[in-house]
């Protein structure tokens, strides 16, 4: 590793944890695009390292959160069963696709992803209150399930859908999505981790046995300033407004989809079918 991919990878450490934290979404989302795009890792790997982060960056922020007192327990006793077992059928289907095509599902994902950040910019409704809670079985179990699912086969912390379902399902106020999303993600994220890096070793990543290694390694790098964002963020959660920060991460990721998707490649292979 390079002292420039070091570095880099300390300063994106960083910015996905603190985006993490403000947002409860894991810091995958910047994480993976920055290792699969900017150096040329497999998805795969990517994916693998990443998911070590998030459990890193979930734990300070749930502590910011509970202090808070904006973490709903309750839900999270509903919601963990669900998001356990369907994050171990995700990360088994992930295992079975190969690197090219995951990366551009992941690419397809972040188009979900924008789509739902650009809604909350210009979503004018009340926020739900307490009073509006629906926090059942059934409503806490879809939750959990499609939770789970997208975190396991595409190695997202989950907080990204986490936080809408949470919101529309479960009618739960956008703050306490957001802390209730980290206290989830300490688990899932903590086992969909374990089972993604361990499959790597049945894996020929880049053709390097020892991509487990490799895995700990850039997780490694990303670690000390992600903990450091995700504290930050999860502070500044309950202070900042979100605003612009989403209009940021927006076009970050329009960036990454585009890039993800190949669709740079596709439409210039349609500019010269037709140079006239």
């Amino acid at each position: 590793m390079s002292n420039i991919e070091l570095i880099s990878l300390v300063v994106v450490g960083f910015v996905a944890g603190g985006m993490g934290g403000l947002l409860g979404i894991g810091g995958s989302i910047v994480m993976i695009p920055v290792l699969t795009l900017v150096f040329g890792h497999n998805q795969h790997l990517a994916q693998a390292a990443a998911m070590i982060v998030n459990i890193f960056v979930a734990v300070p922020a749930v502590i910011q959160h509970h202090r808070a007192k904006a973490v709903h327990w309750d839900s999270v006793r509903y919601i963990l069963p669900f998001g356990i077992v369907f994050i171990l059928v995700g990360v088994e289907l992930s295992n079975k696709i190969d690197g090219p095509l995951l990366q551009r599902l992941f690419g397809a994902f972040l188009l979900y992803v924008i789509y739902m950040n650009f809604m909350k910019l210009i979503d004018k409704k009340d926020d739900p209150t307490e009073k509006d809670l629906n926090v059942r079985w059934y409503s806490c179990g879809f939750v959990g399930s499609i939770t789970g699912f997208c975190a396991g086969l595409l190695g997202i912390g989950g907080g990204i859908i986490t936080v809408p379902l949470l919101h529309r399902v479960c009618r739960m106020p956008f703050r306490q999505c957001i802390a209730t999303s980290a206290a989830l993600m300490c688990m899932t994220a903590l086992i969909g981790a374990f089972f993604k890096n361990r499959a790597l070793g049945d894996m020929a990543v880049n053709g390097v046995n020892s991509a487990v290694s490799e895995s700990l390694i850039i997780a490694a790098c990303f670690l000390p300033t992600a903990i450091l964002g995700g504290m930050l963020g999860a502070k500044y959660t309950h202070r900042l407004p979100l605003k612009w920060l989403r209009v940021t991460f927006i076009l970050l990721l329009c960036w990454a989809s585009w890039q993800m998707l190949g669709l740079r490649e596709i439409f210039g292979n349609t500019a010269n079918a037709f140079p006239y």
